[in-house]
């Protein structure tokens, strides 16, 4: 079904592969009679040109990116927005969409939410964005309608920001990111390395999407086969898949840990952006003549079957087949699994679901950017046409992703048909995904065809002694268990008839409700804050001399990792006396410490080198993959370290000092600098996590 080649591999005319070896130039050789070595081959497939265009340091090793268009929404715009306006923001420099497809539903928090997207409305005007109304489409749908181009790159604050079905490289990052290129700024990046998904054969009737990517999924996560890697897909296999069933794979992609895809573009792509009113953003893509890339999956599509990922992650994963015929075993691994993820914190058993031997579910939904498409709805309105979920507990919601896939499935009577199943049908919102629509009853389990089933996504509070379960599924299955009122049911195992309509995109539900600025600001309109959203003060040529806790932090945490544990509390050590002052400066990332410390005994400053150049902690010793290998990098030169010039040493995990001297009230002076958000915040944590994990923590 799946292989994973040890090793790279070539790639000669997209359609056969020649693993990496000893023999292999000479294969390639004989099989094109060309001589090829592997960074040329390396520099033919997709992404590397893709990258390459959009790359502006001249060096292909450390890239600096400048992207084509970015995409928002309403839990990450408001704060992104904020931190480039104080930065001196004065128009959006590239295409910036803001969406309001999280905080659409939730009534907690007052008027809050609705703050939100007026302040998203007033900036689209004041810096020229589109603006999106909640229930109009999720972020990704959107993107795939009216963003997305061949060739092209989007940066978006969400994780599953992935388009490359449609030719375009897209990654998911931090706030932090946006803001840079909002600042016209870059994306500074190692050379990432390139991984072929090999795709043969074609689906069996009822396998969907999501099937295939969580196979995908199951087979490299653990291993981490495509860790911050981009995934490029090729093979005779993709031509066997519409746009709908490879946009379906590649948003899942985001579990993987890859970071990005592009897929070969083919008239199937070409359709999807005719339909869409955009063919002019088609590109067909495919790689070189002989292609190099730094691991080979292959993937046969006539092998999947419909699958499962049982709670909590998206890569425990299992065929639909295996878990009823491996019923009482499967689940109490994952009951022993849940241990783990809830921290004991409450009971968790499964058994109940167990019902005459055979595994019911209480929920099933289809939504968001991953089972709201338009193929997926019809496929699982056509399993569900005659049936009825039934009166009991079961439940069924669909979330058709955008107004315009609603409006298509009004029109063409689908939207009819899956109303008299039972089935509830609510317009487009994230919800589902991160726990803030449909959330289960206590202890019930839930079916969703939507990217992550993490704890608690679901809407549960375990500190309120609340727990319930989500697994992911295909829509398919999923309605095929809901035909079945709830038992666990395989979309391979109904006898349907798929009626595949064609889809029309009606654009003038855009055209009619969506602000386009066009580009075009207007420094005139006012921005509407809320009683949640306070104006940020002006940082160009300013500095404030105030950050609230800041201070107090840096007196104080540093004492607990001096200090000792007693009991399940941390006592904080009493020396040494630290005192700051922290001031608010107009820099992007970093924050930069000028120390002045006095010793017991004082050691030379030659002393002190050797020191910070000879420092290794266990992240080194054990060699962890996020450690930097050198901590500490002292710069001899006066004028270093600067933010912009040395935030990112050792992917910004390291910390640079400089201008170590003598004082005339301490013993010492000196500057060091480090990347608030990647060693201090989230390569932190990261970091701990490796090695909690390499300490045997999560065993």
């Amino acid at each position: 079904m799946i292989q994973l080649l040890e090793g790279g591999a070539y790639l000669i005319n997209g359609t056969e592969i020649v693993p990496d070896g000893a023999d292999a130039t000479a294969e390639v050789k004989s099989k094109t009679g060309k001589e090829v070595s592997k960074e040329t081959a390396a520099q033919n497939t997709m992404a590397y040109g893709i990258l390459k265009e959009h790359n502006t340091s001249g060096n292909m090793e450390k890239l600096k990116i400048k992207f084509d268009k970015l995409t928002s929404h309403d839990i990450t715009f408001v704060g992104i927005i904020q931190t480039a306006r104080a930065s001196g923001l004065t128009r959006f420099p590239i295409p910036y969409v803001l969406t309001n497809c999280h905080n659409s539903l939730c009534a907690v928090g007052g008027t809050i939410n609705e703050d939100d997207h007026m302040f998203g409305l007033t900036c689209a005007k004041k810096y020229g964005g589109v603006y999106v109304p909640p229930h109009q489409a999720v972020i990704h749908q959107f993107a795939r309608e009216m963003l997305a181009g061949g060739g092209k790159m989007i940066l978006g604050s969400d994780s599953h920001t992935r388009y490359g079905a449609l030719g375009t490289m897209a990654m998911g990052e931090g706030g932090p990111e946006l803001v840079k290129q909002l600042l016209s700024q870059t994306y500074d990046i190692n050379m990432p390395g390139v991984v072929g998904v090999y795709l043969t054969g074609e689906p069996v009737k009822g396998v969907g999407p999501q099937d295939v990517a969580l196979a995908i999924i199951g087979a490299v996560f653990a291993n981490g086969y495509v860790k911050n890697k981009v995934m490029e897909f090729v093979g005779p296999g993709v031509s066997s898949l519409s746009a709908d069933f490879r946009i379906g794979v590649d948003v899942m992609t985001t579990e993987t840990t890859c970071l990005s895809s592009i897929w070969k573009t083919d008239g199937k792509i070409k359709e999807f952006y005719d339909i869409h009113g955009r063919v002019e953003e088609y590109k067909e893509l495919n790689p070189g003549e002989v292609a190099y890339y730094d691991g080979m999956i292959t993937v046969d599509l006539s092998a999947i079957r419909p699958m499962i990922a049982m709670p909590f992650h998206p890569s425990n994963t299992y065929t639909i087949d295996e878990v009823n015929a491996n019923l009482k075993d499967i689940l109490h691994d994952v009951e022993e699994r849940a241990k783990v993820s809830l921290d004991g914190a409450v009971p968790y058993s499964l058994q109940d679901k167990v019902v005459n031997g055979r595994f019911m579910v209480d929920q099933g939904i289809i939504a968001g950017c991953a089972g709201g498409g338009f193929e997926n709805i019809c496929a699982a309105a056509d399993i569900l046409k005659g049936s009825y979920i039934g009166a009991d507990g079961f439940t069924l919601s669909v979330y058709p992703a955008s107004t315009p896939i609603y409006m298509e499935l009004a029109k063409n009577g689908v939207l009819a048909d899956l109303i008299e199943t039972g089935s509830i049908v609510k317009t487009a919102f994230c919800g589902p995904c991160f726990g803030a629509g449909d959330t289960p009853a206590n202890n019930a389990f839930s079916i969703r065809h939507s990217t992550r089933n993490f704890p608690n996504r679901e809407g549960s509070k375990v500190q309120n002694g609340q727990v319930a379960s989500v697994a992911l599924m295909d829509a398919r299955s999923i309605a095929a268990t809901a035909a079945n009122k709830g038992f666990l049911t395989a979309a391979t195992d109904i006898d349907v008839n798929y009626s595949k309509p064609k889809y029309f995109f009606d654009k003038t539900i855009y055209e009619n409700r969506v602000f386009d600025s066009k580009g075009v600001a207007d420094p005139d309109q006012e921005i509407q804050f809320g009683p949640n959203i306070k104006d940020w003060p002006e940082m160009v040529g300013n500095i404030i001399p105030f950050i609230g806790g800041e201070e107090e932090k840096s007196e104080q945490e540093p004492l607990k990792l001096w200090g000792h544990i007693e009991g399940d509390k941390i006592v904080p050590a009493t020396a040494p006396s630290i005192t700051a002052q922290c001031l608010r400066v107009p820099v992007s990332d970093g924050h930069m410490g000028a120390v002045f410390v006095s010793f017991d005994k004082k050691p030379t400053k030659e002393e002190i080198l050797k020191t910070w150049k000879e420092f290794h902690g266990p992240a080194q010793d054990l060699d962890l993959p996020s450690a930097p290998k050198q901590f500490l990098h002292y710069f001899e030169e006066d004028d270093r370290p600067q933010p912009k010039l040395d935030r990112m040493i050792e992917n910004g995990m390291a910390v640079s000092i400089g201008r170590l001297r003598e004082d005339t009230q301490y013993d010492y002076k000196f500057v060091c600098l480090s990347h608030n958000t990647l060693r201090g915040a989230a390569g932190g944590a990261v970091l701990l996590a490796e090695l909690l994990a390499v300490k045997g923590y999560f065993d």
